[in-house]
């Protein structure tokens, strides 16, 4: 029997390689190649002329597209990230580390579907049947509708799908399904790419919605090729620290939604349930006001929340100082501490500057600038700022204060949860005065300086 040949193929792009080398030829991304057997197909002549003329053309000015009914599933934070529910004939990709709460969120979403009468499948390639029984009599969870599939086969996955056409079926997880087409081994880039396309393929022909469970490599991105992101029509992240009680599933595409959408989870003994205040978990109470803290409006999708920025500069003990930034781009602290000096006059340049969002949450955008500078100037001085004070907006190289996307919706919630003073770029100044908060509309970092001295 001749033995298979294999090809190293990039998780990254695709590309692919005879042996195995440190960096990618095609991306040159590095430690991306992984072994894998090649596919041999059998090359069959084909009237090319015949299915050219089979093929469904249309002229796209006569298509009239209808809108997609969205199906809730009961959890209304999975709901906000997937845009309003579940589309028929949508595939979902969900990802997170183990023991995150991936299973327990689809096991009670499916549970809350069976018990509007939705027909639901859940197909086990983890866990056997028991143990997801077991999980489900933990949670409380009402499954009497709810059917269960353990298997790793995908034909065997596809025919019960065919037979039972469900309204929703959940994988758990893709890298455990094999097809019996493939040589390859459960979890290779061959296996998970072919898996994860044929069963896109039943749920747009059916209208099945399908969700896949995927694993996360230690860098926290989706393990497997990276063309099974392109596939599919959403992909969720599951964040956060398996040692706190709360957990974040952040939207990264959706194709029927939004993106950067955030739902806020609380792991429970009964499961996963939503917090319905987010902001009080990236606020730390303080019985009295304290230096190098500065509360941001940052917005996550279409959710205004209010997250703690604390800053602490010391002395640094070591030739070069240290700059650490925590849940925000490490790259961009350094460009606002020489915002600062140019045009500020403050120097940090024999100090050590270290920065965290409080809650372990993850902020990208740049309207978290003016809130870090706020916070590295009020430790320097060790002057706190004043308890009820709010702050957004992004601070050019030029030292202009740019407006923030939402403004109004942040000042809202802000305003909302007690806040009675705001920091806010002039092009965000609201045109009427806003019921219970004082907003200082400034453009440039040197008047936000100048204003922390009146205080």
């Amino acid at each position: 029997m001749a033995k298979p040949r294999t090809q190293y193929s990039c998780t990254e792009c695709g590309a692919t390689s005879p042996r195995w080398q440190g960096q990618c030829p095609g991306c040159g991304q590095w430690n991306t190649l992984v072994e894998a057997v090649v596919e041999t197909a059998t090359p069959a002549g084909r009237n090319f002329a015949a299915l050219g003329g089979a093929s469904g053309l249309q002229m796209l000015a006569e298509i009239r597209p209808r809108e997609e009914p969205r199906q809730a599933t009961g959890v209304e934070e999975f709901d906000r990230v997937l845009g309003g529910g579940l589309v028929a004939g949508g595939v979902v990709l969900i990802g997170g580390d183990p023991g995150i709460g991936k299973s327990t969120l689809l096991l009670q979403s499916l549970a809350r579907l069976a018990q509007v009468g939705e027909n639901v499948l859940y197909v086990s390639g983890e866990e056997s049947g028991e143990q997801v029984a077991l999980r489900a009599r933990r949670l409380q969870l009402d499954v009497g509708g709810m059917q269960l599939l353990a298997e790793i086969n995908l034909e065997k996955i596809l025919a019960t799908l065919v037979k039972l056409r469900p309204a929703v079926a959940v994988i758990d997880s893709i890298q455990t399904v094999w097809s019996d087409a493939m040589q390859s081994a459960p979890g290779s880039v061959a296996q998970v790419r072919e898996c994860a396309a044929q069963l896109t393929r039943f749920a747009k022909q059916s209208g099945t919605c399908v969700i896949l469970v995927g694993h996360v490599t230690k860098e926290g991105s989706l393990a497997g090729p990276r063309v099974l992101e392109h596939m599919v029509d959403t992909v969720l992240y599951f964040e956060g620290d398996t040692h706190s009680s709360f957990r974040l599933v952040r939207a990264v595409k959706n194709r029927f939604g939004a993106v950067n959408e955030l739902g806020v989870f609380a792991m429970t003994d009964k499961g996963l349930r939503g917090v319905a205040n987010p902001s009080a978990l990236f606020l730390s109470q303080h019985s009295l006001d304290v230096a190098g803290s500065c509360v941001l409006c940052t917005q996550e999708g279409t959710r205004p929340l209010l997250v703690e920025i604390q800053a602490l500069v010391d002395a640094s003990q070591a030739p070069s100082p240290r700059r650490l930034a925590v849940g925000l781009e490490q790259n961009r602290l350094a460009m606002l501490l020489a915002i600062l000096h140019r045009h500020a006059g403050i120097v940090c340049g024999d100090q050590d500057v270290f920065v965290n969002a409080v809650g372990g949450v993850k902020i990208a955008e740049p309207a978290a600038d003016l809130a870090v500078l706020l916070a590295i100037v009020s430790s320097l001085r060790n002057k706190p700022l004043p308890g009820k004070l709010v702050v957004f907006g992004e601070v050019g190289l030029a030292g202009e204060i740019r407006p923030a996307p939402r403004g109004q919706e942040r000042l809202k919630e802000a305003a909302k949860l007690g806040f009675t003073h705001a920091i806010v770029p002039k092009a965000n100044a609201p045109r009427a005065a806003l019921k219970g908060i004082e907003v200082i509309a400034l453009d440039r970092v040197e008047q936000a300086i100048e204003q922390m001295r009146s205080w």
